[in-house]
């Protein structure tokens, strides 16, 4: 053995310390792009004037929130044929949230993670189970902005075409959709290389082992016995979401923000998209998107805005974070 083998490989864990800089960086962006007019004695006023009753029963209503999802997660998992518990998907949603503060997405692995390790179903086959949830929810986000649209456009319509649809536009030029095409080709490429020679190299044989793990989840949904229960969770998840944005507004009743119910569907819509940009937590992108609709749609100031979008992000990070610690303090203790 030569003395570089003898070194340990430290490359991954500089990829992932990098990796961890740049999307905190990409946060702290927003953040500044978010706060660089403010005007803090404003900000520390009008935050000081916020009704926190209605904060608090946001931040209970989240809590419902994440019982909700984790009720619906395990209908998912159920077919498996192994036994997950409420408790189980409970822990698993709370410690996705907590993590994803730490490094985007890694939450969704971390969940896989916990169920696993508290049930034994292979980790792949919980992470199609993943997959499969986080489609249905990019599928329900689509719908409520397409109602939003059709239903709202002559209120919204000007900021989904100025800042959504028009950038989108931009985006995706025809030499980004050629990009895009040769991309798919090459992974349709590369799972054919992977198929035909499964049985001759053990590393294509441990990804086709993976891809039908996650295969097995995804199929769990369509053998779910209680499809009418999931669309039910589903449905009273996006009314969760809908009363945080509403009882949020609600705080602010007393100094003159003056938005109502079509108003609180509009923000949770697009504060939606601002949790799903890859940064810690949404911190930078929630306050940097909500607080340009606020000024677009309704000339509500920017300080005004970042005080909201402060407090409604701050609430729910503060909710994830505090479950999160308690779910990982349980796990912890009856390992």
């Amino acid at each position: 053995m030569t003395l570089s083998d003898s070194r340990p490989d430290y490359s991954g864990k500089i990829f992932s310390v990098l990796k961890y800089v740049i999307l905190l960086f990409l946060a702290g962006t927003l953040l500044w792009f978010s706060f660089r007019e403010v005007e803090w004695s404003s900000f520390a006023e009008g935050f000081r004037s916020a009704d926190f009753r209605w904060i608090g029963l946001s931040m209970v209503i989240s809590v419902l929130a994440f019982l909700i999802r984790a009720l619906r997660w395990r209908l998912i998992m159920l077919p498996l044929g192994n036994r997950v518990t409420r408790m189980d998907s409970w822990h698993g949603i709370n410690v996705g949230y907590i993590t994803n503060f730490a490094l985007p997405r890694a939450g969704e692995l971390a969940r896989c993670g916990v169920i696993t390790r508290r049930t034994g179903v292979p980790f792949e086959t919980v992470a199609g189970t993943v997959v499969l949830e986080r489609s249905i929810d990019m599928l329900s986000l689509i719908l409520v902005s397409a109602g939003v649209m059709i239903f709202f456009w002559d209120s919204f319509g000007g900021f989904i075409d100025k800042q959504i649809i028009s950038s989108l536009e931009d985006k995706f030029s025809s030499e980004l959709l050629l990009i895009g095409l040769v991309f798919l080709l090459a992974v349709v490429l590369f799972l054919y290389i992977v198929w035909r020679y499964r049985k001759s190299h053990p590393v294509f044989a441990k990804i086709i082992s993976i891809v039908k793990g996650i295969l097995q989840g995804l199929s769990s949904g369509f053998k779910m016995k209680q499809k009418w229960s999931f669309i039910v969770y589903t449905i009273m998840l996006w009314v969760c979401y809908w009363l945080m944005s509403y009882t949020t507004i609600l705080s602010f009743s007393g100094s003159g923000m003056e938005l109502g119910p079509k108003d609180a569907l509009f923000l949770m819509m697009v504060g939606s998209f601002g949790w799903v940009i890859p940064v810690q937590g949404g911190i930078g992108a929630y306050h940097l998107i909500i607080s340009l609709a606020l000024y677009t749609v309704y000339g509500i100031s920017q300080t005004t805005g970042v005080i909201f979008a402060t407090i409604s992000h701050g609430s729910q990070a503060i909710t994830m974070l505090l479950f999160g610690a308690i779910s990982l303090l349980s796990i912890t203790i009856r390992k």
